[in-house]
C-alpha cells in the first residue's frame, strides 16, 4: 500500500503540472525547474531508512549527475527548432544524454571522483 501511496503523489504532480503547462507555460517551467523529483527522492528515503547520511549522498551525487542531463534540454530544443520530429526529436535527446552519462561516467571513474 505505501508504494501505491508513493507512486499516487509522484503521478499526481507529474499531472498537474502538465495540464499547467498548457495554459502557463512559464509557470510549469519554473515547477519542473525545481527539483521534484529530487525532493520527492530525499523524503521516501530519509522516511524509509531515517539515514541522514544516505540523503545526503544522494543529494551530492544528484549534484553532480545534473551536468550530463544538460544535453537533453540542449539538444531537444535544438532539433525541434529545425523542424524534426517530435518523437525523433525526443529519442535523439534520450541517446546524446545516455552517451553524456556514460562519458562523465567514464571521466569520473577514470580520476578516481569520490562524492
Amino acid at each position: 500500500m505505501y508504494i501505491i501511496l508513493k507512486t499516487l503523489i509522484t503521478a499526481i504532480i507529474i499531472v498537474v503540472v502538465s495540464e499547467i503547462a498548457k495554459k502557463y507555460t512559464w509557470t510549469a517551467a519554473i515547477i519542473v525547474s525545481l527539483p521534484l523529483t529530487s525532493l520527492l527522492a530525499f523524503v521516501w528515503l530519509y522516511w524509509d531508512t531515517k539515514d541522514y547520511q544516505k540523503v545526503i549522498d544522494l543529494s551530492y551525487s544528484t549534484l553532480v549527475m545534473t551536468i550530463p542531463s544538460i544535453i537533453f534540454f540542449i539538444v531537444l530544443p535544438t532539433l525541434l527548432k529545425f523542424k524534426q520530429n517530435f518523437v525523433f526529436s525526443l529519442i535523439v535527446s534520450i541517446i546524446s544524454t545516455a552517451i553524456a552519462y556514460a562519458i562523465f561516467m567514464f571521466i569520473i571513474k577514470k580520476f578516481n571522483f569520490n562524492f
